[in-house]
Formats: structure tokens, sequence, C-alpha cells
């Protein structure tokens, strides 16, 4: 009796301690958002559903290396960023405080 008490005594903590573990990774990802790469892997996948070994692998790389979806994601550049991209390639070869006055000066205008 005292030897299936010290078993158990040993054993629960394990079981528990597994279970918790076990949750932990499921939570983890549930409330994200798929990347944009995952979902054109999602299209791609789908699109070629039917297609099998080289045909589907060959079909795969097609499709996720189109460039029509990537295009749709590019950030577009605000006003702002374009006058500092001037403003800097205007003041190249400036150093320090200099560079700092000239930019100021740039970006004031």
């Amino acid at each position: 009796m005292k030897k299936i008490a010290a078993a158990l005594l040993v054993a629960l903590p394990l079981c528990i301690g597994s279970a918790f573990a076990a949750d932990k990774p499921a939570d983890k990802g549930a409330d994200k958002a798929p990347t944009a790469q995952q979902s054109k892997m999602k299209e791609c996948s789908a699109k070629n559903k039917g297609l099998k070994g080289d045909e589907y692998k060959k079909a795969q790389k097609e499709c996720l290396s189109a460039d029509a979806p990537a295009k749709a994601d590019e950030k577009k550049v605000t006003p702002q960023q374009e006058k500092m991209k001037k403003c800097s390639a205007e003041n190249k070869g400036k150093t320090g405080e200099e560079y700092k006055k000239a930019q100021k000066e740039c970006l004031s205008k």
C-alpha cells in the first residue's frame, strides 16, 4: 500500500505538469493573424490541389513567386519620407553638426 501511495505521489505532479505544458503552444498562436506569406501559401495550395509530386512543386513555386500579390503588399512612401530622402541625398558628404543643421534647414522648407 505504501508503494502505491509513493508511486502516485511521484506520478501526479508529472501528469499535471505535462497537461499544462500541452496547453501553452496551442494558445500561443491562436490569436495571431496569418502573415502575407502564409496567406499566399494557402491560396497557392488551394489553387494547386489535386496535383502530385514534381508537378505540384513546380506549380507551387510559380504561384509563390508571382509578383502580383507581392506588389500589393509593398509599403507606400509618405511625402515626409520622400522629403527626408531628398534632403539626405542633398546633404550627403556632410558629417556631425554640419549634417544635422543642413537636414533641419532642408526639412523645414
